[in-house]
């Protein structure tokens, strides 16, 4: 299902046991299928095989047909000819880009032109010549013609066809996946996608990252076992399913937990194989969970690769759960890479084997000493364990830097719930932000913490916390036990409240509230001295 591999066995096929040259012109575009197009107007040179040398001279690369002349004409009739036939020699010194015609063709019957017909369309030609040594063409000759020219335009047909769906597939491939990726504090994030090279059918694999309160990231790596239709679908509503549930702010093993459940609801037959890991840039810590995918690799600041055993559970969609979170320490220029089973296992190697490939081939990018390799080097480096040769499976590839928020960044309090705790965060806040040198913004940081730690005091039953983050912005977070989100509204003139968010809303760059396992979280970020405001 190759159109050029197509156009080489015609003339290996021809060429010399049939005849001494022969070549191939194809409209360019081809038509595709039943599409009803305007007939192309331009005929390009494909292909080209010499044995002997003949009389007719090398073939024009690019040709455009009279649309009432002679080649036109007899393409469209669709039967082979003799090049000794009435009007012929005309036609092949339009495919030669020669004005003579008399010294375009060879004499007598050592020459056949044969249209290539689809199903639908009218695709090119194919000319045959035979040398002066050799015995002439036969009328038995013109149907052998006749049918190396069917079959070949049969198998451009289907190439082309193939060719289109491939890249329609690619294309829905690629709309299910992130479109870009985030990039929050204290993490660098790379990704790769591949599709498989044997099948024109999209796959099912996939990665996301997940920004999560907190400034905490969740990274995921998925794959919808088969390759159809149906995977690509499984693999949206799982990725859906998974991007919900993270952002409830659950745990690793708990959102694979409910992950299976939601798939077993999808139909049993499908299963898919999932890594969820959760990074927290201020405590330096991964949790992970696995269903049934292959082992992650960490790659150490010193250089030294490592393959992290996280107990597997079942694959989604089997059932029985058991799924465990691992936790493990994140070291700052770290990096983490996760990846799908196309990446490791092939049919002349089993996925242990792959994967301690990886590990080895990740160890040698990162030279002992050297800073760790930039994460588009790494991932290059990664896909390098493919070797040449066809891919049996699509691959996902997302690769994540640690780098982590410094702890005197971060400055973080537990409130209880009372009338006076507003002016506590105000007083805890002032004093922090001149700590900071971030003087020029305590005012309005004050006025919104007050804000904020007002609507949380209103509906906490348990303390309160408040946090700071000096990053690449101010940001603050307000946490409650109470799972009730704060909606804005607009207050009436005679309202002696209900003011506070919309003072939020106008003066921070931005805000939000998430409901998370122990309630909610409500931030809001502004902007630090200096820095441009991207609005």
């Amino acid at each position: 299902m190759d159109l050029d591999e197509t156009l080489h066995e015609l003339c290996r096929a021809a060429v010399p046991a049939f005849a001494d040259t022969a070549f191939v012109h194809l409209y360019a575009p081809l038509p595709v299928g039943d599409e009803r197009t305007t007939a192309p107007d331009v005929l390009r040179l494909h292909a080209a095989r010499d044995a002997a040398a003949t009389d007719v001279g090398r073939p024009a690369e690019v040709v455009r047909p009279s649309p009432g002349g002679p080649l036109a004409g007899l393409m469209r009739d669709g039967r082979p000819v003799f090049g000794n036939s009435p009007g012929t020699a005309a036609a092949v010194a339009e495919l030669l880009g020669t004005a003579s015609a008399r010294r375009a063709v060879p004499p007598g019957r050592r020459l056949i032109i044969a249209p290539l017909h689809g199903r639908s369309h009218v695709m090119g030609s194919v000319v045959l010549v035979r040398r002066p040594g050799r015995p002439a063409f036969t009328g038995d000759d013109l149907l052998v013609a006749s049918q190396l020219a069917t079959h070949t335009a049969l198998g451009i047909d289907k190439a082309v066809l193939y060719a289109r769906e491939a890249s329609f597939a690619d294309a829905l491939q690629r709309t299910m996946l992130p479109p870009s990726l985030p990039e929050p504090p204290g993490i660098r994030l790379a990704s790769r996608y591949l599709p498989s090279s044997r099948t024109a059918q999209v796959g099912g694999d996939w990665y996301d990252a997940i920004p999560l309160p907190g400034n905490r990231v969740a990274l995921v790596i998925g794959d919808v076992m088969g390759h159809s239709m149906t995977s690509a679908a499984i693999m949206g509503q799982l990725r859906t399913i998974v991007q919900t549930l993270a952002g409830l702010d659950l745990p690793p093993d708990e959102v694979l937990h409910h992950l299976d459940e939601q798939a077993e609801r999808l139909g049993s037959e499908h299963t898919a194989t999932c890594l969820y890991a959760m990074y927290d840039p201020v405590l330096h810590r991964l949790l992970l969970s696995n269903a049934g995918h292959p082992p992650p690799v960490l790659l150490h600041p010193d250089g030294t690769g490592e393959v992290l055993r996280v107990p597997p559970g079942a694959p989604i969609g089997v059932g029985g759960g058991g799924f465990e979170s691992t936790e493990l320490h994140a070291p700052a220029g770290a990096t983490l890479l996760l990846y799908t089973d196309g990446l490791v296992e092939s049919r002349d190697s089993d996925v242990l084997t792959g994967v301690e490939r990886l590990r080895t081939r990740l160890h040698t990018a990162a030279a002992p000493g050297s800073p760790p390799p930039p994460l588009e080097e790494l991932c290059d480096d990664a896909l390098g364990v493919l070797g040449e040769g066809e891919r049996d499976d699509d691959i996902a590839l997302l690769a994540a830097r640690f780098e982590g928020i410094l702890p005197e960044t971060v400055a973080y309090w537990y409130l209880a719930p009372h009338p006076r705790t507003a002016g506590q965060a105000r007083r805890l806040t002032r004093r922090t932000l001149r700590l900071w040198d971030l003087d020029s913004l305590v005012e309005s940081t004050e006025l919104l913490v007050s804000e904020v730690v007002a609507n949380a005091v209103r509906f906490a039953s348990r303390p309160i916390t408040l946090r700071l983050l000096r990053t690449d912005v101010l940001r603050c977070e307000v946490g409650d036990d109470s799972p009730v989100v704060p909606r804005m509204r607009h207050a009436r003139l005679s309202d002696e409240g209900g003011r506070g968010l919309f003072l939020v809303d106008q003066l921070a760059r931005r805000w939000g509230a998430t409901r998370v396992s122990t309630g909610k979280v409500v931030w809001f970020e502004q902007p630090l001295p200096g820095a441009e405001d991207p609005g």
